[in-house]
C-alpha cells in the first residue's frame, strides 16, 4: 500500500517534530494533517535534551542561530548529579557528552575505574577526566577558538529549551514545509472492520480520514490504547517515580559564581539533584530556570514535595505557579497497530532523569520513515519498527533503574527501598555482579552489547560516579594519581579557550 495521507492527532513536541520530520522527507508526495486543540494544554515544561537533537535540527536544516533563540535555548555539556552518594569523595559528579579529543581521558578513566575495582586507593569521578566538565565548570560553551581566530566544536553537546516554545517553533517550520494544521478536539475515533483507524470525528470540522494515523495525544494515548486496546506495560516495579511538581524560578544573582565567571550568561549543564523523596532539575533557560521535583506519591504528597521545592528554590519561584504531574512509567507493549504509531507520551512515559523522551520520540519517528523507505507497511516493517523502539525503551529503563540501585542516600524510606529493589532485568543483573565483582567489565558489555543503549562510557560514568567501588584495600602508589592530575590541567587549560554562554 502507498501511502497518500498521514494524520498526526496532537501536537507538542512529539507531534510537531513527527510532522517536520515527514514533511521533510516526503515533502509533496504524502500529505501530512495535523489536528490539535489549543484548548488541551501540553504536558511540556522545559526540557534538556542529549546530542541526538542536534541531528533532528540538521536534518531540517534549521541553524542553532535560528531556533534556539526563538526557544530560550541554552547549551549542555552534560549533568552534574549532586547528593545521589553518601561515599566519601563521591558526593558529586558530572556525566559529560564527550568526543574524540577525551580518547586519552577516557582511557585514564577506564584504567583507574578497573585499578579501583581491584582494590586499589585511587578516586574515578569523571569529573577530573573529561573536558565538557571544566568546560561546564567555567560556565563556557561547547565551541573553542583556535589559534586561526576560527570557531570549532570542543565537546559534544546537547541543548536547554524551552518545550512549549519548541513546539511553537517547529510548528511553524511544519506549516511551511506543506503541513495541515487544524486546531480541533477530536470527539470520536472510527475503526475500519478490520479494526484499524478510519477517521477522527471533531467537534467543529467533522470527519477527518487518513490513510496511516500517528497517535500524539500525551498520556490520554486515544488512538493506541483507547481505540486499539493495546496493552500497556507497567514499570512501576522497578522505576518507581510517577509524579512531579515543575516549578520555574527567576534568576537569581550568585555572588560566588558571578565573581569565579564574571562574562558567563547561562550555565551549561543541567542539575539532577537529589532529594529526600527523589529528585529535583534545574535546567537554565536563556529567561529563567525551569526546576522540578519528581518524587514517588507513595512516600510524599503533591503539597510535601510543592513546599520542599520552594524551600529550595527561594524567593526567586515566588511569582510563578507549580504544576503537578502524574504517569505511570511504562510502554505499550508495542507501538505499530494496523495503521496507526503511537509517538511521544502515548507510547509510554518514564522519568526524566537523563532526557530520554526526545530521544525517543525522535528514534521512533526516524525509524518508521526508515522502514516505510525500504519495507513500506509490510508486516517485516512493523516488526523491526516494535522491536527496535521497544528495545530503545527498555535499555533507558535499566540505566534509569541503575541509577537508584547504586545509590547510597539512606536518609528515608524512599532511598532505601529504591537501592534494595531485587526486580531488574537479567541485563541489568549481570552489569552490576560483573562491576561488583573483579570480571572484566568490558566483556560484559560486549557480551551485552545488543541489548544496551548507552555506551560503555556513560555505564562508567554512572557507577564510578555515584562511587559503586568496594572499600580499596591497597595503597596505590603516588604515581598513580600523576595522569590523572595532569588531565585535570590539562582540560582547566583547554577550556580556557572556549567561548564565554552567550544563549542561543
Amino acid at each position: 500500500m502507498q501511502l497518500k495521507k498521514i494524520v498526526i492527532v496532537g501536537g507538542g513536541a512529539a507531534g510537531w517534530m513527527s510532522a517536520c520530520l515527514m514533511a521533510q522527507q516526503w515533502r509533496g508526495d504524502i500529505a501530512i494533517t495535523l489536528v490539535e486543540s489549543s484548548a488541551i494544554g501540553t504536558v511540556g515544561v522545559g526540557e534538556g535534551s542529549t546530542p541526538f537533537l542536534r541531528d533532528f535540527f540538521q536534518t531540517l536544516n534549521i541553524p542553532e542561530d535560528e531556533w534556539m533563540p526563538a526557544c530560550n535555548a541554552t547549551y549542555k555539556c552534560g549533568i552534574r548529579f549532586p547528593g545521589w552518594s553518601s561515599r566519601e569523595d563521591f558526593a558529586s559528579y558530572f556525566h559529560p557528552f564527550n568526543t574524540e579529543l577525551d580518547q586519552s581521558g577516557a582511557i585514564q578513566f577506564f584504567k583507574d575505574c578497573y585499578a579501583r575495582r581491584m582494590g586499589y586507593d585511587l578516586t574515578p569521578v569523571p569529573d577530573d577526566y573529561f573536558a565538557a566538565s571544566a568546560i561546564a565548570k567555567m560556565g563556557r560553551a561547547p565551541f573553542a577558538r583556535m589559534s586561526d581566530g576560527s570557531v570549532q566544536v570542543a565537546t559534544d553537546y546537547g541543548y536547554h529549551f524551552d518545550s512549549h516554545l519548541l513546539g511553537e517553533f517547529l510548528k511553524q517550520h511544519a506549516k511551511r514545509l506543506g503541513v495541515v494544521h487544524i486546531d480541533d478536539k477530536v470527539v470520536d475515533v472510527k475503526c475500519t472492520e478490520a479494526g484499524g483507524i478510519d477517521s477522527v470525528q471533531l467537534a467543529q470540522s467533522g470527519r477527518l480520514a487518513g490513510d496511516f494515523f500517528v497517535d500524539c495525544t500525551g498520556f490520554k494515548s486515544l488512538l493506541m490504547r483507547e481505540a486499539l486496546a493495546v496493552p500497556f506495560i507497567s514499570c512501576q516495579d522497578r522505576l518507581s517515580n510517577n509524579a512531579a511538581v515543575a516549578l520555574p524560578a527567576r534568576y537569581a544573582e550568585d555572588k560566588a559564581q558571578k565573581s569565579a565567571q564574571p562574562q558567563a550568561r547561562f550555565p551549561t549543564e543541567t542539575i539532577a539533584q537529589a532529594m529526600p523523596y527523589g529528585w529535583m532539575w534545574r535546567i537554565p533557560l536563556t529567561q529563567r530556570w525551569g526546576n522540578g521535583y519528581v518524587f514517588d506519591r507513595n512516600y510524599a504528597d503533591f503539597d510535601q514535595i510543592e513546599a520542599q521545592l520552594r524551600e529550595q528554590l527561594g524567593s526567586a519561584c515566588d511569582d510563578f505557579s507549580a504544576r503537578r504531574i502524574m504517569w505511570e512509567p511504562g510502554r505499550l507493549q508495542h507501538h505499530w497497530e494496523k495503521n496507526c504509531i503511537a509517538i511521544g507520551l502515548s507510547q509510554g512515559f518514564l522519568e526524566p532523569l537523563e532526557a530520554p523522551m526526545l530521544r525517543i520520540i525522535q528514534f521512533t519517528c526516524e525509524r518508521f520513515v526508515e522502514l516505510y523507505q525500504s519495507d513500506g507497511l509490510s508486516g517485516r516493517a512493523q516488526q523491526r519498527f516494535n522491536q527496535s523502539v521497544n528495545q530503545l525503551i527498555d535499555g533507558n529503563i535499566d540505566y534509569l533503574q541503575a541509577h537508584y540501585l547504586v545509590s547510597s542516600r539512606t536518609d528515608t524510606a524512599y532511598w532505601k527501598t529504591v537501592q534494595n529493589n531485587q526486580v531488574m532485568s537479567p541485563e541489568l543483573a549481570r552489569l552490576l555482579r560483573a562491576w561488583r565483582s573483579k570480571e572484566s567489565f568490558d566483556s560484559v558489555l560486549s557480551e551485552l552489547s545488543d541489548a544496551l543503549v548507552y555506551h560503555k562510557t556513560s555505564w562508567y560514568c554512572l557507577l564510578a560516579g555515584k562511587g559503586e567501588f568496594n572499600l580499596p584495600t591497597k595503597q596505590a602508589p603516588a604515581s598513580a594519581h600523576a595522569p590523572k592530575q595532569r588531565l585535570k590541567e590539562y582540560n582547566a587549560k583547554g577550556a580556557q579557550n572556549c567561548l564565554l554562554t552567550e544563549g542561543g
